[in-house]
């Protein structure tokens, strides 16, 4: 999210260029020949558009795709600053079902208050990967035992390719992208206000 917020603002930033340039060209544009210069005839005068009509049409059309890119970088800024992210524990775990009723696999993630299909990226000393919340967990007793609440478990694999060790307990940054609009496990408990965001 935060990448497209990144790329809607420089898209923004290149149009003002090009607006810009376009203003400059307008002014340019219409700017008298020297007096050297051979007057046209009329019919040729009528015959060619007015540089500064021609450039007032573009620029138009730049300052439009301007306010249009301003919008979307607004709109996805503000998207993604309401999303929760933080610093949680992390563990690990691998069943064989999920609350989900998918198959466990590399991007399985639980949690105990994110809504299953919840798009969130993890990551653990600077290397990131996202998983997907297909299952509920870790228990109440669990997500409280640690200094910062265990508010999420990553599969094993997830978490042997971020730490190398499958079985583990780290410290991770964690971001959702999405919310996900499956059933929530729990609405309260410990670690209930980092899940969502609230200091």
């Amino acid at each position: 999210m935060r990448k497209r917020a990144r790329q809607a603002i420089t898209m923004a930033m290149t149009a003002t260029t090009l607006v810009s340039g376009a203003a400059t060209a307008a002014q340019a544009s219409v700017i008298p020949q020297a007096p050297s210069s051979p007057p046209l005839s009329r019919a040729t005068t009528a015959a060619r558009p007015a540089p500064a009509d021609a450039a007032s049409l573009d620029l138009a059309s730049l300052t439009a795709a301007f306010n249009a890119a301003l919008r979307t970088a607004y709109k996805d800024v503000k998207k993604a600053a309401s999303l929760p992210s933080g610093v949680s524990t992390a563990t690990s775990f691998w069943d064989a079902e999920t609350a989900s009723g998918k198959p466990m696999r590399y991007k399985t993630l639980a949690s105990p208050y994110w809504p299953l299909g919840t798009e969130v990226r993890i990551t653990y000393k600077g290397k990131s990967t996202i998983g997907v919340v297909e299952d509920f967990g870790p228990a109440e007793w669990a997500v409280a035992q640690h200094d910062i609440p265990a508010i999420i478990d990553l599969s094993e694999k997830m978490m042997a390719d971020l730490t190398g060790v499958a079985s583990n307990t780290v410290h991770v940054r964690f971001q959702v992208l999405k919310w996900g609009k499956g059933g929530v496990y729990r609405r309260s408990g410990t670690g209930y206000d980092l899940a969502m965001g609230r200091r």
